[in-house]
């Protein structure tokens, strides 16, 4: 059925293009479960005005053309551009991807960490913000701490310079407080900092951002959301229901109406426990494939699973990263920056 709706499809014309839309490339996915047929749709900006002829033209076709007597949807996500002709920000980075949860104590600043080594791995350019301002651990886990950022004047203004290790440019609040500091700040407060962070910093060119996203659905995801136009967010979670349950949440913020932001995928942390006596071995701890079960009914990817391995938690202590180290337990990391790499390239 899927072959044939493409099929159809490139006999549709892109509007104001002369080419159709399969080959504009804005067909992100195509679902059909219980008669019910969808046809996701990813749209630049530059179509916006489009949008609204496109739902019913898609509709047609496929009632016509294929007969089909089932419900169509065709949901329509715009996506801007980052691109913007002020100096230093995020101008000139193409892809801004944010690791969330629902809750904290699942992994997520692992995961963010982790993640954005291997995406450098695999030879893209990339960056790693901080944002969970109340919280911030990117520089332990880079074994980064008491180092301070530079300050770089453009075009007359004042910009922060990220720091660089291994591959990878990164940034964080923590550069600016001392580690035994809480930080009694309102939102409003919180949110202006971290605004300074993405904006007044000179980010450079990147193929990718990774943004270590504070635990939740508060208004330092709003601010993220207005502040940046992400190109997708990747969910972390343990499999128990506590967590599951906060994931659901987290998806549904991201989906909400005026924030829609695509879910890339999820990702299952601390799936298992491996002894290193008894490689073999596993142990559900925290219970099994709650994950992946979530994925399987909201139809988003399962970007895979990652164990509780004591080199993973010993790694981010001693600011050596597992991905750093070439072990078995740094390719589940691996593979998963592969997953999201081909998603947003989709």
């Amino acid at each position: 059925m899927k072959d044939s709706i493409i099929s159809l499809l490139q006999k549709v014309p892109m509007p104001g293009e002369k080419i159709s839309i399969v080959e504009a490339q804005i067909i992100h996915e195509i679902l059909e479960h219980n008669n019910e047929l969808t046809i996701q749709l990813h749209l630049p900006q530059k179509y916006e005005k489009f949008q609204q002829a496109l739902a019913p033209t898609i509709q047609d076709v496929i009632k016509r053309e294929l007969g089909y007597t089932g419900t169509i949807l065709v949901p329509i996500t715009i996506i801007k551009a980052n691109k913007s002709k002020e100096p230093g920000g995020i101008s000139k980075v193409k892809q801004v991807i944010a690791v969330a949860s629902g809750k904290g104590g699942v992994g997520k600043s692992t995961v963010s960490v982790n993640l954005a080594l291997s995406l450098a791995k695999l030879g893209y350019s990339v960056g790693l913000l901080d944002a969970d301002i109340f919280g911030p651990s990117i520089p332990k886990m880079l074994h980064a701490e008491g180092e301070t950022p530079s300050m770089k004047k453009i075009e007359n203004k004042e910009f922060i310079i990220p720091l660089e290790k291994h591959g990878i440019t990164f940034l964080s609040i923590g550069f600016f407080i001392k580690d035994s500091d809480a930080l009694a700040w309102r939102g409003p407060m919180a949110g202006n900092v971290l605004k300074q962070l993405i904006v007044d910093t000179d980010w450079g060119e990147l193929d990718i951002m990774v943004i270590d996203m504070p635990p939740g659905t508060s208004d330092i995801q709003l601010t993220i959301c207005q502040t940046i136009e992400l190109s997708g967010a990747v969910m972390v979670s343990t499999p128990q229901d506590v967590a599951v349950i906060d994931v659901v949440r987290g998806i549904d913020f991201f989906q909400k109406e005026h924030i829609e932001v695509p879910i890339l995928g999820i990702v299952e942390n601390m799936a298992w426990f491996t002894p290193a006596e008894l490689p073999d071995n596993k142990y559900y701890i925290f219970g099994k494939g709650g994950v992946q079960t979530l994925a399987q009914e909201t139809n988003i990817p399962f970007l895979g699973h990652i164990p509780i391995v004591q080199s993973i938690r010993e790694g981010g202590d001693a600011g050596n990263p597992i991905v750093l180290q070439n072990s078995l337990a740094g390719t589940y990391f691996i593979d998963i920056a592969e997953k999201i790499a081909q998603n947003i390239q989709d």
